[in-house]
């Protein structure tokens, strides 16, 4: 069974009375950037969009707003490209207020900084991860974090499944001396949504996974065979189903050492009365090795000669890249009945506009389902939120969650030690 969640009754922003008050807020603003003409500028601020409502609330409650988030993968050096100095600018132009920014995260100008703040201003610290001590959790590094603090808000649910001192150890330093540690509005959604609402699902319950690998959502798929109906496989994971069925699958990715995992998975559905559908027809396209080389300095492959692949086998030479419409169709009709749909993964390479219509197919079926019938439809974070986004669906779903990893290990049951060092009601 899933565990019992663990989070139900965490405290919230909602709960504390926070006039006066330091608050220092984990958000995850590691959104994606792109230099232009000697600037780096933001493609995509649906991160810094999720965390406004919590900002709001703070502000209304009068809190001094101390903002601490990573970008990137800096490893413990400045690396100007990773700065968050774009973010402030942008998060100002959100919120329609001002929000100071200092280029440390840490010492005596940030001290100083947060010291001039008053009632409902916002200060964004630099980059944590200029500092590896971040990601080590230095219990030093986060004890000077926690001297900023009175209070200390995570609303950085993308980031929960880290131990780091800014999502861990700055919490246990402000809880042993008596201040409160919270969960944001937007982690308290995404607990509600991946947690409560996945604890007694309305049936029928769908779930739908994609992706790469079998390896990282077999938890996942272990966990909800004790609770859904059916669950429709896609991406490249489903080719290491159909090995594991015997069947031949050319050159597509696969896991060929988790073929033994798939058969569990696929034995346990079996006797669970669990509806396991893998697709029936799939779009292949055949590699070809080109003169190019990519970034890292390897050959570019081409995928060309794409076609509707109805046969049981996958051609030697070719690869699976999306489902087929056949396998659309019928995925749609499951999601049609579904009453709560749980979606994490693509169904190909959908960034691949040749490759796309599987995923897009099964994001409209699960937007109609929301309208139509009502069905709670949750998308688990990553590549299924890009995508949903793409098909410009994304405001036609119940709930999107922010993280990857995170919905992921949530999802398999796993405490998240961001959301665990949180206060309880």
């Amino acid at each position: 069974m899933l565990r019992p969640c663990l989070h139900m009754a965490k405290l919230t922003v909602k709960d504390l009375d926070l006039r006066g008050k330091r608050v220092f807020v984990r958000v995850d603003y590691n959104v994606p950037m792109e230099e232009k003409e000697g600037q780096m500028i933001i493609n995509d601020a649906t991160r810094i969009k999720e965390t406004l409502p919590t900002l709001e609330l703070l502000i209304e409650k009068g809190a001094k707003i101390i903002l601490a988030a990573h970008l990137g993968r800096p490893k413990g050096t400045r690396e100007p490209s990773l700065s968050l100095r774009p973010v402030a600018a942008k998060l100002a132009d959100m919120i329609g207020r001002p929000v100071a920014f200092v280029d440390q995260c840490i010492g005596e100008k940030a001290e100083k900084t947060v010291g001039l703040l008053q009632p409902g201003d916002l200060l964004l610290l630099e980059n944590v991860r200029y500092h590896a001590e971040e990601e080590a959790n230095d219990p030093g590094f986060a004890a000077e974090l926690a001297a900023l603090a009175d209070v200390y808000v995570n609303d950085a649910f993308g980031a929960a499944h880290r131990a780091h001192a800014s999502t861990e150890g700055i919490a246990r330093v402000i809880a042993a001396r008596g201040g409160q540690c919270a969960a944001g509005l937007l982690m308290e959604r995404e607990l509600k949504f991946l947690g409560d609402e996945l604890q007694n699902p309305a049936a029928p319950f769908v779930v739908i996974l994609g992706g790469a690998k079998v390896s990282d959502k077999i938890k996942v798929i272990d966990r909800l065979l004790e609770k859904a109906q059916t669950i429709l496989i896609g991406g490249a994971m489903a080719y290491t189903f159909k090995l594991a069925l015997g069947l031949k699958v050319g050159k597509s990715l696969v896991e060929a050492d988790k073929v033994d995992v798939a058969k569990a998975a696929l034995a346990k559905a079996e006797s669970k009365g669990v509806k396991f559908l893998l697709p029936t027809d799939n779009i292949i396209a055949t590699p070809v090795k080109t003169d190019k080389l990519n970034k890292k300095g390897k050959p570019v492959i081409e995928l060309r000669d794409e076609r509707v692949n109805s046969a049981k086998d996958i051609p030697d030479e070719a690869e699976g890249v999306d489902i087929g419409p056949e396998t659309i169709r019928t995925y749609s009709e499951v999601i049609a009945s579904a009453k709560t749909v749980l979606w994490n993964g693509p169904m190909g390479i959908f960034e691949d506009p040749r490759f796309a219509e599987g995923t897009f197919g099964v994001a409209r079926a699960v937007a109609k389902a929301t309208a139509g019938t009502g069905a709670k439809s949750i998308i688990g974070g990553g590549d299924s939120v890009k995508a949903l986004n793409k098909a410009g669906l994304g405001d036609q779903v119940t709930f999107m969650s922010t993280g990857g990893g995170a919905s992921l290990e949530f999802l398999e049951g796993r405490e998240l030690p961001g959301v665990a060092v949180l206060g309880d009601l």
